[in-house]
């Protein structure tokens, strides 16, 4: 765990002490000499498992960020060859195999998100992107084996949490999954010797992923290298960070529409206000402790600011805006708002009468009919603002406005726009 007295002197531990990220050093002063006296080089590796990364991966990206923010030089890993394996940790069964194809797929569409958060070029603080397949598809085992599985104990590897929750509960945990806290480390050791990489950084479950890499490193090129991990982050009421009733949170936009993308954030739990304007924005210190101070009704100001500052990072300035207004017209106007989610529907369809539920499902606000049904018996499932409440419900051309759309709610704050074509 920190040193909760440590008072860290280079600005890259004083940022991440000062907004919340720091959860384990593996050697403070260490780590705080290096970023002070050197420009310090940190990765964190994240694998290709979809066409998106959602917000649990975000409090990564911005460490990447604050890093660059404080002189130092972040580099992106990208695991073309990890993906291959599927990383076990934290997870209860064996990831879905992926084809290559699929993998490239995915790390094109991922690698468009870090370009908002980060500068990449040439130069010596420049962001810089790296794919593990590189070198993990060019090793030949068994030369890897008698390098450096010598070096990884079965002893200590069962011990790892991930490993031993499996075991217990006489989960499968295969021989493949076994090999990846090794590749992990492995990766380290490459990107030490290809970028001169000194420190890993990633969230408290990768705790012996990132030691095992620091060992490796120490053992095999006598590099003082150091692993940093955040807290698991969730909300106030307990819930991991993006995980909600509509599904993950996805970070492109063609996953995640920029108006609900501004909602999930609008939406935060008063307790997590302050925390996550820290962690999620670079709104200045001052400015989040005034945000956070705010009591009653005024505590909205501060999610607002949370959502315009979160959106405008991710999908920029116009569009933040956009979807601000968006919301302003739906709440407070009760007016079809061009920023929200819309989804089509064929205009004959409209004028035979379209299931409302199948509306529901189109746009995104449930994922089936069960889920439709269950909001409709609440009192929670709304067309134009009016309770559904029957579940044979239509949509017919009555219901449509002068624009040939109509608006579908899930309760007060979330809502999808249908159109008519």
């Amino acid at each position: 765990m920190a040193d909760d007295a440590f008072m860290p002197e280079s600005e890259l531990l004083r940022t991440l002490y000062d907004r919340g990220y720091v959860y384990q050093i593996t050697d403070e002063a260490g780590l705080d000499e290096y970023a002070k006296t050197e420009i310090p080089v940190g990765y964190i590796g994240f694998d290709a498992t979809a066409k998106s990364l959602h917000v649990g991966s975000l409090v990564q990206i911005m460490m990447l960020r604050r890093l660059q923010q404080a002189g130092g030089k972040p580099i992106v890993l990208m695991g073309g060859g990890t993906t291959k394996v599927g990383d076990p940790t934290d997870k209860e069964k064996t990831r879905p195999i992926l084809t290559e194809e699929a993998i490239q797929e995915n790390i094109d569409s991922i690698k468009t998100v870090f370009e908002k958060f980060l500068t990449f070029g040439d130069g010596p603080t420049d962001a810089v992107m790296v794919n593990n397949d590189d070198w993990l598809s060019t090793i030949h085992y068994i030369d890897f084996l008698r390098e450096y599985g010598k070096l990884f104990t079965i002893n200590k590897m069962i011990m790892q949490e991930t490993v031993k929750r499996r075991l217990e509960n006489e989960q499968p945990y295969t021989f493949l999954e076994f090999n990846y806290a090794l590749l992990q480390a492995y990766d380290f050791l490459e990107l030490n010797r290809r970028q001169n990489v000194r420190l890993q950084l990633g969230g408290s479950d990768q705790w012996g992923n990132i030691t095992n890499g620091t060992e490796l490193c120490r053992r095999c090129e006598d590099t003082k290298a150091f692993g940093f991990t955040t807290p698991l982050i969730t909300t106030a009421s307990g819930v991991k960070m993006g995980k909600t009733v509509g599904g993950a949170v996805w970070l492109n936009a063609d996953m995640k529409s920029p108006y609900d993308y501004w909602q999930f954030w609008r939406n935060t739990e008063d307790a997590d206000v302050g925390r996550f304007l820290k962690l999620f924005t670079d709104l200045p210190l001052e400015e989040i402790t005034e945000l956070e101070a705010l009591k009653g009704a005024k505590i909205n100001d501060a999610k607002i600011a949370l959502a315009d500052a979160a959106t405008e990072m991710l999908h920029g300035e116009a569009a933040a805006k956009e979807a601000k207004s968006a919301a302003a017209k739906v709440f407070a106007q009760g007016a079809t708002a061009e920023g929200m989610p819309s989804f089509e529907v064929e205009f004959s369809a409209i004028e035979t009468g379209y299931i409302a539920i199948d509306g529901f499902i189109a746009s995104g606000l449930a994922k089936s009919k069960g889920e439709v049904k269950r909001h409709i018996k609440a009192g929670a499932a709304k067309l134009n603002g009016e309770t559904i409440t029957d579940e044979l419900a239509k949509i017919t051309l009555a219901d449509l406005e002068d624009d040939k759309t109509a608006r579908l709610s899930i309760g007060k704050k979330r809502h999808a726009r249908l159109i008519a074509k």
